[in-house]
């Protein structure tokens, strides 16, 4: 469980919580640079906070090796990450939002600090494993079982998956995925694939349709 007397402010947790995605829920070293990159920042601002992380036991970093975040970090960030993707559940199945409206609105709602709310709400949802875009709910310990699936690059002409991630939240392309009605749980066969720039024709039960490489990137299917 975690340390429920521990301070932490709005600005480390949202370090905490790019490091987590950065470094393999923070197991892996992630250089400043790809920090400051992640949150927009300067990268002197970058160090400064890893250092003050650092001193609070949530990270370790080693200038030129890169930061990682320690068991007491990881937990912390697991928590926000479970906060949001909470948050994006019941804005989805109990406010009717659309999933490409949630996010704005889970990243302040994952600060909120009460960890009753936080487990009262997981239960009210029936302890729910994955959010709107197919991400898992870390739980109340900070563990999720490993996602299932593969990206559809990986596989061949012919193969056919359930589209079970979207790894890509923003708006934009969640509004693009929406405008050519594409969703989680549809089911894709592989049609074909073009050498010339990499683009795959797909097939769904509603349509046929040719998917650029960027956007076949972030679309991941269970077979």
């Amino acid at each position: 469980m975690i340390n429920t007397n521990l301070v932490v402010t709005l600005s480390e947790e949202n370090y905490l919580k790019a490091i987590y995605h950065l470094g393999k829920q923070g197991s892996v070293a992630v250089s400043t640079n790809a920090i400051a990159e992640k949150i927009e920042s300067k990268a002197s601002s970058v160090t400064d906070m890893v250092k003050k992380l650092a001193e609070k036991n949530l990270a370790n970093y080693v200038k030129y090796q890169g930061v990682t975040l320690t068991e007491k970090g990881r937990l912390v960030a697991a928590l926000v990450v479970r906060k949001h993707r909470l948050w994006e559940v019941f804005l989805v199945e109990k406010l009717n939002f659309s999933w490409d409206e949630v996010h704005e609105v889970a990243e302040q709602l994952e600060h909120i600090k009460s960890l009753k709310l936080v487990n009262e709400l997981d239960a009210f949802l029936d302890f729910p494993s994955h959010d709107p875009h197919g991400d898992p709910i870390p739980d109340k310990n900070g563990n999720y079982a490993p996602i299932k699936s593969v990206n559809i690059l990986e596989l061949k002409t012919g193969d056919v998956g359930v589209l079970a991630l979207v790894k890509d939240s923003s708006d934009v392309f969640l509004k693009y995925l929406n405008k050519n009605k594409l969703a989680l749980g549809d089911r894709i066969k592989i049609l074909d694939f073009e050498p010339f720039d990499k683009s795959l024709t797909i097939e769904t039960s509603s349509q046929k349709m040719i998917i650029s490489n960027e956007v076949a990137k972030n679309l991941y299917l269970s077979l």
